[in-house]
C-alpha cells in the first residue's frame, strides 16, 4: 500500500485564523480513488520548521502532497524549502514566466516584479501545469518520497488534484482500472441506524469489495460506496447490485444522489411538472427559501417568500397564485438558552387536493433546531411531490 501524507503550509492555517478546507478536499479525493491517507501535517511559514517537514515526510512516506506556499510574496517559501531539502538551486522557469506574462497581458494588465519568484523552481523539477492561475506546481523527491507541490488558492488546487496530482499517484503506486464513488444524501437517520440498516450486504463493508463509509453533516448524513473495477462494464457489475440494495434499505429517507441537493431535487420536480412555490416562515427566518430561490431556473417557480408569524399554506398559495405553498412555524420552548432547549416544528404543505400537516419535536441548542427546521420542511415538500408520506418519524424528533 503507498503511503501518502498531506502538508499543508501557512501561518493562517496552523493559527486557525483560516479553516483549512483544502485538507478536507484531498483527502476526501484521495480515498474516493483508492489512495489512503497516512499522515497530515501542517507547518508554519518558517523555514527551519518547513525544511524539518519535508525531511521528516520524506523519510517515512511514497508520496506528499504538499498545499501552499506557492505565491509572489515573502511568507511563500514552499519552492525556496523544496530547492535545499534536495540540495539543488532554484532555477528561472522561462516557459512558467512566459505563460504568467501573456496571462497578465491578456488582462490588459502588466505583471508585477514579485510574480517572478512564482517562475523559480527546485533544479530538475517536474513541471505540474497550473491551467488557471500564477502558482506553478512541481514534483521532486526529497529521501523517498515524491513530492508534488499545489497552491492554497481551492479552485485551483481543485483542478491540479483531479487533472495532475491523483493521476501522477496512480501511476505512482501501480494503481490500474476505474474508481467511482457513488454518493447518498439522506435526511431523518443517523451514521449509527444507517450502519444498521445496510449490515449484511455482501461485498459491502469498511473494508470489503465495495468500500462503505459515512460522513455526518447534520442535519444530513451522506452514505458513501466506493468501487474499483478493472473497466467500466466490471465496475458497473460490482456496483448496480450493491447500489440498489443500498437504495432500497435507505428507503425515503435518501433525499438526493451523488453532487445533487435536497433543494435541487425539489426545484427538478416543481419545473419538470409546470408547478410554482410560496414559502412562509417565521423561526427559520428566510433560510427555506435562501436555499431555493438562487438556483437556477428558481425564478420561473418561486412566487413569493414570507418571514412573519401567522400565514397558513393555504393562505399563502391563495395570496400568491403559486400551485403549492410551504408553511414552516415553530412553538419554542420557554428559556431558548437553555441546554435542552426546543422546539414544536409545524409543517404544512397546500396545493390544489388540500393541506397535509406534520409536526416534530426537535431538541438542541437553538441554531441546531432552527437548522433541523429548514431540512425538515424542505424534506416534507421533496416527499410531498413524490407522492411519499410526510410524516415518516426521524432519527432527530423527540416526543
Amino acid at each position: 500500500m503507498m503511503k501518502v501524507e498531506i502538508l499543508c503550509t501557512g501561518d493562517e492555517i496552523l493559527s486557525g485564523k483560516t479553516v483549512n478546507t483544502n485538507y478536507s478536499h484531498i483527502a476526501r479525493r484521495l480515498g474516493e480513488v483508492g489512495l489512503d491517507v497516512i499522515w497530515g501535517t501542517t507547518v508554519g511559514d518558517d523555514r527551519a520548521s518547513l525544511l524539518a517537514a519535508f525531511r521528516e515526510a520524506g523519510g517515512r512516506a511514497d508520496a506528499v502532497i504538499v498545499n501552499g506556499g506557492l505565491g509572489p510574496t515573502v511568507d511563500d517559501l514552499s519552492q525556496e524549502i523544496a530547492a535545499e531539502a534536495c540540495g539543488v538551486p532554484l532555477v528561472l522557469s522561462d516557459y512558467w514566466m512566459q505563460r504568467m506574462t501573456e496571462s497578465y497581458a491578456r488582462r490588459g494588465r502588466v505583471m508585477p516584479a514579485n510574480n517572478r519568484k512564482q517562475a523559480m523552481l527546485p533544479e530538475g523539477a517536474e513541471f505540474i501545469d497550473n491551467p488557471i492561475g500564477t502558482a506553478c506546481g512541481f514534483a521532486v523527491t526529497i529521501g523517498k518520497a515524491r513530492f508534488l507541490f499545489t497552491p492554497g488558492v481551492p479552485r485551483e488546487m481543485r483542478r491540479m488534484l483531479d487533472e495532475q496530482v491523483i493521476p501522477r499517484l496512480l501511476k505512482l503506486g501501480g494503481i490500474t482500472g476505474v474508481t467511482r464513488l457513488k454518493r447518498f444524501h439522506t435526511f431523518g437517520i443517523g451514521e449509527s441506524r444507517a450502519d444498521e440498516m445496510l449490515a449484511g450486504i455482501p461485498g459491502l463493508a469498511i473494508d470489503g469489495e465495495i468500500k462503505l463509509g459515512f460522513q455526518a453533516h447534520y442535519p444530513q448524513l451522506e452514505t458513501k460506496l466506493a468501487v474499483r473495477g478493472a473497466d467500466e462494464a466490471d465496475l458497473n457489475s460490482r456496483l448496480a447490485p450493491v447500489e440498489a440494495e443500498v437504495r432500497r434499505r435507505l428507503g425515503n429517507f435518501v433525499v438526493a444522489d451523488d453532487n445533487e441537493t435536497l433543494e435541487g431535487v425539489i426545484l427538478r420536480e416543481l419545473r419538470a411538472r409546470s408547478l410554482t412555490l410560496a414559502v412562509g416562515e417565521d423561526y427559520t427566518g428566510g433560510n427555506i427559501a435562501a436555499r431555493i430561490a438562487p438556483l437556477a431556473g428558481a425564478e420561473g417557480v418561486f412566487r413569493k417568500g414570507v418571514i412573519a408569524a401567522g400565514p397558513s399554506a393555504e393562505t399563502l398559495r391563495a395570496e400568491s397564485g403559486a400551485s403549492h405553498a410551504l408553511a414552516v412555524s415553530a412553538q419554542l420552548d420557554e428559556g431558548p438558552d437553555r441546554p435542552d432547549f426546543g422546539a414544536t416544528i409545524t409543517v404544512q404543505i397546500a396545493d390544489a387536493r388540500g393541506t397535509v400537516s406534520r409536526t416534530a419535536r426537535l431538541i438542541g441548542g437553538r441554531d441546531w433546531v432552527r437548522v433541523g427546521a429548514v431540512e425538515l420542511g424542505l424534506d416534507c415538500l421533496r416527499r410531498h411531490l413524490l407522492g411519499l408520506p410526510v410524516d415518516e418519524r426521524i432519527d432527530f424528533e423527540r416526543r
